[in-house]
């Protein structure tokens, strides 16, 4: 009984903090509304009496907050200090009184003003108390440092330049929601003054790249955004339309494909800071429209290209930063020159202890496995032993359905599916060693499966190629169990196109030579980009 009474009070406090949270946030809209109307009002009310702030198009800026603390000096009493002439948003306001403080914040920081009645005269402080904060203004007066040692401008004229209709986020809180900080980054630059770091910062890193390759010979070019074929990487393309030359075109998805063909023309060391688009999902981390650098040089390999990488952010720590060690999510990482280069079979034994060079059967493969922490279970026991032996890792736990049956793979073409290959691994799994290690699997095409099963397998390719927005070709991975039931692995978009690769395989079995394939994929690649061949 107790309990059920302690449940019904639980649910009643809940409830309660529900329809609290609703009015408050019923309240909150409904004075932010207000407010707007309010400054509204005040804006109508300075247009009627002949004062329009917008029809304000310039103000002598001639000093700056930063500028203006740093060069302070201390003069004598009786003395005034250096005359400045400043412009920027008032961040806050104390009014008491005749006099009162305020908050002006412009490019550079803020700095206090000071403004008094006698000093501005009784009708601009009038005005002046009817400011609201998010106002654009503009100050005169001169530099000093009040009783508690803030340096400040003891304003001799106020003007207000832009009246703020809306009001900014509340002092305390800020702008803290992440999609809206992303979505209004004037607003975020307004409140939370610390991101102007990040836009001083990658301006300036832009300018020394710049400097870094134009040094080295390298030539900067601008090649189209717009492109009758999206090519250079495997991303999905953003579709216009050309009126003039009633043919769709493509938002380039990279940048790589001019830029080699100025290679091909003689331009031996290019590079490009572009823009590019790719209609695809987003998330903090990645946008529809971004920026890349792209460099392509002559008569180079790789090895080039890192001791490029190295040396751009290595000398743009030390020139942006003051030195070499920089901080990142809290981690602590030198960037001093001499950086240690390994392969990734080398980084992978070094960091995880598996040394994949060293792992010839399956039985290595999965003991290799359980010693970093991945358990592959039989039985319910199993999986309880595994289980317990895993959240001595840590709290959280993945846990994926194993399913045993034949791996088919099978792949798309066009608006269609082709036959299927069966791989068959020397081992119980279809492992590294049995894709990667000459004789490690039995590749049987077609499938030795039912037309029903092929269909299945078929369709469900099909759905999968076209449900995540694919084009032209692709090639699917699945298991089928022992009820004859398909289960999806993965899905390649740029499959293995050697001659002896799975889709080769597979076209043959239709009558296609290797070189109709590539034909086909041509011609399909023009179809879905509405080209017309010549």
């Amino acid at each position: 009984m107790a309990n059920e009474t302690l449940e019904q009070l639980g649910n009643a406090l809940e409830a309660a903090q529900q329809k609290i949270g609703a009015v408050a946030e019923e309240v909150s809209e409904q004075a932010y509304n207000e407010l707007v109307a309010i400054r509204r009002e005040k804006l109508r009310g300075l247009q009627e009496a002949g004062n329009d702030p917008f029809e304000l198009t310039s103000y002598p800026q001639a000093d700056f907050a930063a500028e203006v603390k740093e060069s302070f000096v201390d003069v004598p009493e009786g003395e005034q200090g250096r005359s400045v002439c400043m412009a920027g948003r008032m961040m806050s306001k104390r009014v008491m009184g005749k006099a009162s403080f305020a908050d002006l914040r412009d490019t550079t920081g803020n700095i206090q003003l000071y403004v008094r009645r006698d000093d501005v005269g009784v009708e601009e402080y009038q005005a002046f108390k009817k400011f609201d904060i998010g106002d654009i203004i503009g100050v005169r007066g001169f530099v000093f440092r009040t009783k508690m040692g803030e340096i400040s401008v003891h304003v001799t004229e106020i003007v207000l330049l832009s009246k703020s209709l809306l009001p900014l986020p509340e002092k305390f809180h800020g702008l803290k929601d992440r999609e809206a900080r992303y979505r209004q980054r004037y607003v975020d630059l307004i409140v939370n003054p610390e991101v102007r770091k990040t836009f001083e910062v990658r301006s300036k890193f832009i300018r020394h790249m710049r400097n870094y390759l134009d040094e080295r010979g390298y030539m900067e070019v601008e090649t189209p955004v717009l492109n009758t074929i999206a090519g250079g990487a495997a991303a999905r393309p953003f579709v216009t339309h050309h009126n003039t030359l009633d043919i769709d075109m493509y938002m380039r998805i990279a940048t790589e494909l001019p830029l080699k063909r100025l290679i091909v023309g003689g331009i031996d060391r290019v590079y490009e800071i572009g823009r590019i688009f790719r209609n695809e999902g987003m998330d903090p981390k990645h946008n529809p429209e971004f920026t890349t650098v792209e460099l392509y040089q002559a008569y180079a390999d790789f090895h080039t290209m890192m001791d490029i990488a190295e040396g751009i952010l290595s000398s743009a720590a030390l020139e942006l930063l003051g030195g070499y060690e920089v901080e990142w999510l809290g981690e602590k990482i030198d960037l001093t020159p001499g950086w240690r280069r390994l392969t990734m079979v080398d980084a992978v034994k070094e960091y995880a202890g598996i040394d994949f060079g060293a792992i010839s059967d399956n039985a290595q493969a999965v003991a290799a496995a359980e010693a970093i922490g991945v358990e592959l279970p039989d039985t319910k026991e199993q999986l309880r032993e595994a289980l317990a032996k895993l959240l001595t890792y840590g709290d959280h736990v993945v846990v994926e359905k194993k399913i045993k049956g034949r791996e088919i793979q099978i792949a798309v073409l066009g608006d269609t599916y082709l036959p299927a290959v069966e791989i068959i691994p020397r081992g119980e799994y279809f492992d590294y060693v049995s894709k990667y290690q000459k004789g490690g699997a039995q590749e049987i095409c077609p499938a030795p499966i039912t037309e029903e099963e092929w269909h299945q397998i078929g369709e469900m390719a099909l759905k999968l190629h076209r449900g995540l927005g694919l084009s032209v070709y692709s090639r699917s991975d699945f298991l089928l169990d022992e009820e004859g039931k398909a289960w999806c692995l993965e899905i390649n978009t740029l499959p293995g196109m050697t001659p002896t690769s799975l889709v080769p395989q597979e076209a043959a079995q239709v009558g296609l030579s290797y070189a109709d394939l590539c034909e086909r994929i041509v011609e399909e690649s023009l179809k879905a980009r509405g080209v017309q061949r010549t």
